[in-house]
Protein backbone atom coordinates (compact mmCIF):
# COMPACT_ATOMS: atom_id res chain seq x y z
CA UNK A 1 0.00 0.00 0.00
CA UNK A 2 1.62 3.25 -1.19
CA UNK A 3 0.60 6.14 1.09
CA UNK A 4 3.18 8.72 -0.04
CA UNK A 5 1.07 10.23 -2.88
CA UNK A 6 -1.33 11.52 -0.21
CA UNK A 7 1.29 13.11 2.05
CA UNK A 8 1.26 16.65 0.61
CA UNK A 9 -2.53 17.06 0.65
CA UNK A 10 -2.66 15.67 4.18
CA UNK A 11 -0.06 18.23 5.30
CA UNK A 12 -2.26 20.98 3.83
CA UNK A 13 -5.30 19.54 5.62
CA UNK A 14 -3.54 19.29 8.98
CA UNK A 15 -2.17 22.81 8.53
CA UNK A 16 -5.69 24.14 8.06
CA UNK A 17 -6.64 22.39 11.29
CA UNK A 18 -3.72 23.44 13.51
CA UNK A 19 -2.25 26.56 11.84
CA UNK A 20 1.38 25.41 11.93
CA UNK A 21 3.35 23.96 9.01
CA UNK A 22 5.84 22.12 11.22
CA UNK A 23 3.13 20.70 13.48
CA UNK A 24 1.15 19.63 10.41
CA UNK A 25 4.16 17.70 9.12
CA UNK A 26 4.47 15.93 12.48
CA UNK A 27 0.75 15.09 12.52
CA UNK A 28 0.93 13.63 9.02
CA UNK A 29 3.91 11.52 10.04
CA UNK A 30 1.79 10.19 12.92
CA UNK A 31 -1.08 9.59 10.48
CA UNK A 32 1.15 7.59 8.14
CA UNK A 33 2.52 5.54 11.03
CA UNK A 34 -0.97 4.70 12.28
CA UNK A 35 -2.13 3.84 8.76
CA UNK A 36 0.83 1.55 8.16
CA UNK A 37 0.23 -0.29 11.43
CA UNK A 38 -3.47 -0.69 10.58
CA UNK A 39 -3.00 -1.59 6.92
CA UNK A 40 -4.08 -5.21 7.40
CA UNK A 41 -7.43 -4.00 8.79
CA UNK A 42 -8.14 -1.63 5.89
CA UNK A 43 -11.30 -2.63 3.99
CA UNK A 44 -11.45 -1.22 0.46
CA UNK A 45 -15.14 -2.11 0.28
CA UNK A 46 -15.92 0.43 3.01
CA UNK A 47 -13.79 3.40 1.96
CA UNK A 48 -11.11 4.50 -0.49
CA UNK A 49 -7.53 4.77 0.76
CA UNK A 50 -7.84 8.56 0.61
CA UNK A 51 -11.02 8.65 2.71
CA UNK A 52 -9.49 6.18 5.17
CA UNK A 53 -6.36 8.33 5.53
CA UNK A 54 -8.41 11.48 6.12
CA UNK A 55 -10.30 9.69 8.88
CA UNK A 56 -7.02 8.82 10.59
CA UNK A 57 -5.62 12.33 10.06
CA UNK A 58 -8.78 13.90 11.46
CA UNK A 59 -8.52 11.83 14.63
CA UNK A 60 -4.84 12.72 14.98
CA UNK A 61 -5.64 16.44 14.61
CA UNK A 62 -8.56 16.31 17.03
CA UNK A 63 -6.33 14.68 19.63
CA UNK A 64 -3.70 17.39 19.10
CA UNK A 65 -6.38 20.07 19.57
CA UNK A 66 -7.85 18.64 22.77
CA UNK A 67 -6.07 21.29 24.85
CA UNK A 68 -8.24 23.97 23.22
CA UNK A 69 -5.15 25.88 22.12
CA UNK A 70 -5.55 28.08 19.06
CA UNK A 71 -3.06 29.93 16.90
CA UNK A 72 -4.08 33.58 16.43
CA UNK A 73 -2.67 36.53 14.56
CA UNK A 74 -2.23 39.78 16.51
CA UNK A 75 -5.37 41.22 14.90
CA UNK A 76 -7.35 38.42 16.54
CA UNK A 77 -6.34 39.48 20.05
CA UNK A 78 -7.67 43.02 20.37
CA UNK A 79 -7.90 46.51 18.92
CA UNK A 80 -5.17 47.99 16.71
CA UNK A 81 -2.44 50.07 18.29
CA UNK A 82 -2.45 53.81 17.72
CA UNK A 83 1.19 54.25 18.75
CA UNK A 84 3.68 53.44 15.96
CA UNK A 85 6.51 53.94 18.46
CA UNK A 86 5.22 51.33 20.93
CA UNK A 87 7.84 48.83 22.18
CA UNK A 88 8.20 45.79 19.90
CA UNK A 89 8.10 43.18 22.64
CA UNK A 90 7.63 39.62 21.36
CA UNK A 91 5.12 37.33 23.07
CA UNK A 92 6.72 33.89 22.53
CA UNK A 93 4.27 32.28 24.96
CA UNK A 94 1.51 32.69 22.36
CA UNK A 95 1.41 29.87 19.76
CA UNK A 96 1.15 32.15 16.73
CA UNK A 97 -0.42 31.20 13.43
CA UNK A 98 2.26 30.41 10.87
CA UNK A 99 2.26 30.70 7.07
CA UNK A 100 2.26 27.74 4.70
CA UNK A 101 5.13 27.64 2.16
CA UNK A 102 4.51 27.07 -1.51
CA UNK A 103 2.13 27.95 -4.30
CA UNK A 104 -0.90 26.01 -3.00
CA UNK A 105 -3.94 28.19 -3.55
CA UNK A 106 -7.66 28.33 -2.95
CA UNK A 107 -9.97 29.87 -0.42
CA UNK A 108 -9.26 27.10 2.03
CA UNK A 109 -5.63 28.13 2.48
CA UNK A 110 -5.71 31.93 2.51
CA UNK A 111 -4.10 33.26 5.67
CA UNK A 112 -7.24 35.16 6.76
CA UNK A 113 -9.38 32.05 6.33
CA UNK A 114 -6.99 29.83 8.30
CA UNK A 115 -6.84 32.48 11.05
CA UNK A 116 -10.65 32.57 11.20
CA UNK A 117 -10.74 28.77 11.39
CA UNK A 118 -8.58 28.83 14.50
CA UNK A 119 -11.47 30.42 16.40
CA UNK A 120 -13.72 27.40 15.74
CA UNK A 121 -14.08 24.34 17.98
CA UNK A 122 -11.95 21.52 16.64
CA UNK A 123 -14.78 19.40 15.22
CA UNK A 124 -16.29 22.40 13.45
CA UNK A 125 -12.91 23.04 11.82
CA UNK A 126 -12.84 19.46 10.58
CA UNK A 127 -16.39 19.60 9.26
CA UNK A 128 -15.79 22.89 7.45
CA UNK A 129 -12.64 21.70 5.69
CA UNK A 130 -13.84 18.19 4.91
CA UNK A 131 -17.22 19.31 3.58
CA UNK A 132 -16.58 22.70 2.03
CA UNK A 133 -12.95 22.62 0.93
CA UNK A 134 -12.33 18.93 0.24
CA UNK A 135 -15.90 18.19 -0.89
CA UNK A 136 -16.47 15.01 1.12
CA UNK A 137 -20.15 14.13 1.45
CA UNK A 138 -22.00 14.67 4.73
CA UNK A 139 -22.25 10.89 5.12
CA UNK A 140 -18.48 10.45 4.63
CA UNK A 141 -17.71 13.19 7.17
CA UNK A 142 -20.16 11.70 9.65
CA UNK A 143 -18.36 8.36 9.32
CA UNK A 144 -14.96 10.03 9.71
CA UNK A 145 -16.06 11.82 12.88
CA UNK A 146 -18.19 9.05 14.31
CA UNK A 147 -21.32 11.19 14.34
CA UNK A 148 -24.56 11.68 12.36
CA UNK A 149 -25.35 13.49 9.12
CA UNK A 150 -27.68 15.99 10.90
CA UNK A 151 -24.89 16.77 13.38
CA UNK A 152 -22.45 17.36 10.50
CA UNK A 153 -24.90 19.67 8.72
CA UNK A 154 -25.53 21.63 11.92
CA UNK A 155 -21.79 22.00 12.60
CA UNK A 156 -21.22 23.14 9.02
CA UNK A 157 -23.85 25.88 9.32
CA UNK A 158 -22.31 27.21 12.52
CA UNK A 159 -18.79 27.08 11.08
CA UNK A 160 -19.85 28.89 7.88
CA UNK A 161 -21.43 31.68 9.89
CA UNK A 162 -18.34 32.06 12.10
CA UNK A 163 -15.86 32.42 9.23
CA UNK A 164 -18.08 34.37 6.82
CA UNK A 165 -16.11 37.59 7.33
CA UNK A 166 -12.89 35.94 6.18
CA UNK A 167 -14.48 35.28 2.78
CA UNK A 168 -15.82 38.71 2.12
CA UNK A 169 -13.83 39.14 -1.11
CA UNK A 170 -11.98 37.01 -3.59
CA UNK A 171 -8.20 37.47 -3.47
CA UNK A 172 -6.42 37.52 -6.83
CA UNK A 173 -3.79 34.88 -7.49
CA UNK A 174 -0.08 35.80 -7.14
CA UNK A 175 0.47 35.45 -10.90
CA UNK A 176 -2.36 37.85 -11.74
CA UNK A 177 -0.80 40.74 -13.72
CA UNK A 178 -2.31 43.40 -11.43
CA UNK A 179 -0.96 41.57 -8.38
CA UNK A 180 2.50 41.20 -9.89
CA UNK A 181 2.57 44.90 -10.74
CA UNK A 182 1.50 45.90 -7.22
CA UNK A 183 4.10 43.62 -5.61
CA UNK A 184 6.84 44.89 -7.96
CA UNK A 185 6.03 48.48 -6.97
CA UNK A 186 5.95 47.54 -3.29
CA UNK A 187 9.37 45.87 -3.59
CA UNK A 188 10.91 48.91 -5.30
CA UNK A 189 9.52 51.28 -2.66
CA UNK A 190 10.59 49.03 0.23
CA UNK A 191 14.11 48.46 -1.08
CA UNK A 192 14.51 52.22 -1.47
CA UNK A 193 13.06 52.84 2.02
CA UNK A 194 10.60 55.20 0.30
CA UNK A 195 7.73 55.53 2.78
CA UNK A 196 5.55 57.93 0.71
CA UNK A 197 5.74 55.52 -2.23
CA UNK A 198 4.84 52.58 0.06
CA UNK A 199 1.85 54.43 1.48
CA UNK A 200 0.53 55.16 -2.01
CA UNK A 201 0.41 51.40 -2.61
CA UNK A 202 -1.86 50.72 0.40
CA UNK A 203 -5.63 50.62 0.72
CA UNK A 204 -7.07 53.22 3.10
CA UNK A 205 -7.60 50.66 5.87
CA UNK A 206 -4.53 48.50 5.23
CA UNK A 207 -3.53 46.24 8.12
CA UNK A 208 0.05 45.57 9.27
CA UNK A 209 0.77 42.91 11.90
CA UNK A 210 3.99 41.30 13.06
CA UNK A 211 3.83 38.04 15.02
CA UNK A 212 5.41 37.28 17.49
CA UNK A 213 4.91 40.97 18.43
CA UNK A 214 1.26 41.26 19.53
CA UNK A 215 0.87 44.80 18.14
CA UNK A 216 -0.93 45.56 14.90
CA UNK A 217 -1.87 48.68 12.97
CA UNK A 218 -4.72 49.74 10.69
CA UNK A 219 -4.69 52.51 8.08
CA UNK A 220 -2.17 54.14 5.77
CA UNK A 221 -1.06 56.75 8.28
CA UNK A 222 -0.01 54.37 11.07
CA UNK A 223 1.42 51.88 8.57
CA UNK A 224 3.57 54.68 7.13
CA UNK A 225 4.69 55.99 10.51
CA UNK A 226 5.71 52.49 11.58
CA UNK A 227 7.73 52.00 8.39
CA UNK A 228 9.49 55.33 8.99
CA UNK A 229 10.54 53.92 12.33
CA UNK A 230 11.81 50.67 10.76
CA UNK A 231 13.86 52.44 8.11
CA UNK A 232 15.25 54.89 10.67
CA UNK A 233 16.51 51.95 12.72
CA UNK A 234 17.73 49.75 9.85
CA UNK A 235 18.66 52.25 7.15
CA UNK A 236 18.21 52.00 3.39
CA UNK A 237 19.61 49.43 0.99
CA UNK A 238 17.17 46.57 1.63
CA UNK A 239 16.70 43.60 -0.70
CA UNK A 240 13.61 41.45 -1.19
CA UNK A 241 13.09 38.06 -2.77
CA UNK A 242 9.69 36.91 -4.05
CA UNK A 243 7.96 33.81 -2.70
CA UNK A 244 4.47 32.45 -2.25
CA UNK A 245 2.70 31.54 0.98
CA UNK A 246 -0.88 30.35 1.48
CA UNK A 247 -1.51 30.96 -2.21
CA UNK A 248 -0.60 34.64 -1.73
CA UNK A 249 2.42 36.72 -2.76
CA UNK A 250 5.15 36.77 -0.13
CA UNK A 251 8.46 38.58 0.24
CA UNK A 252 11.60 37.76 2.18
CA UNK A 253 13.04 41.08 3.37
CA UNK A 254 16.80 41.38 3.91
CA UNK A 255 18.06 44.35 5.91
CA UNK A 256 21.47 45.98 5.33
CA UNK A 257 24.09 44.53 7.65
CA UNK A 258 26.74 46.77 9.27
CA UNK A 259 29.45 44.36 8.17
CA UNK A 260 28.29 44.30 4.56
CA UNK A 261 25.77 42.15 2.79
CA UNK A 262 22.18 41.80 3.91
CA UNK A 263 20.65 39.75 6.71
CA UNK A 264 17.24 38.08 6.75
CA UNK A 265 14.82 40.30 8.64
CA UNK A 266 11.23 39.18 8.00
CA UNK A 267 8.91 37.15 5.80
CA UNK A 268 5.97 39.25 4.63
CA UNK A 269 2.72 37.71 3.34
CA UNK A 270 0.72 40.21 1.30
CA UNK A 271 -2.96 40.43 0.46
CA UNK A 272 -3.49 42.46 -2.72
CA UNK A 273 -7.00 43.68 -3.53
CA UNK A 274 -7.84 46.07 -6.35
CA UNK A 275 -4.17 46.53 -7.19
CA UNK A 276 -3.29 47.74 -3.67
CA UNK A 277 -1.89 46.05 -0.57
CA UNK A 278 -4.69 45.62 1.95
CA UNK A 279 -2.94 43.39 4.49
CA UNK A 280 0.65 42.53 5.35
CA UNK A 281 1.46 39.85 7.91
CA UNK A 282 5.13 40.15 8.81
CA UNK A 283 6.73 37.06 10.36
CA UNK A 284 10.00 37.21 12.27
CA UNK A 285 10.03 33.68 13.69
CA UNK A 286 13.16 31.63 12.81
CA UNK A 287 11.01 28.48 12.53
CA UNK A 288 9.00 30.21 9.80
CA UNK A 289 12.24 31.09 7.98
CA UNK A 290 13.27 27.43 8.21
CA UNK A 291 9.97 26.24 6.74
CA UNK A 292 10.60 28.44 3.69
CA UNK A 293 14.28 27.39 3.51
CA UNK A 294 15.41 31.01 3.49
CA UNK A 295 19.15 31.82 3.61
CA UNK A 296 20.16 33.84 6.65
CA UNK A 297 22.28 36.21 4.58
CA UNK A 298 22.60 37.30 0.97
CA UNK A 299 25.34 39.30 -0.71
Amino acid sequence: MDLEPYRRELVVYCYRMVGSFHEAEDLVQETMLRAWKARERYDRERASVRTWLYRIATNVCLTALESGRRRPLPSGLGAPSEDPSAPLTPAPEIPWLQPFPGPDSGAGLRLAFVAAMQTLPAKQRAVLVLREVLQFSAAEVAAQLGTTVPAVNSALQRARAAVAGAREAEIAEPDDPAVRTAVDRYVRAFEAADVPALVRLLTADAVLEMPPVPLWYRGRADYGRFMERVFAMRGAGWAMTRLEANGQPALAAYAPSPGGGKRLHTLQVLTVTGGLVSHNVVFADPSVFAAFDLPAEIS
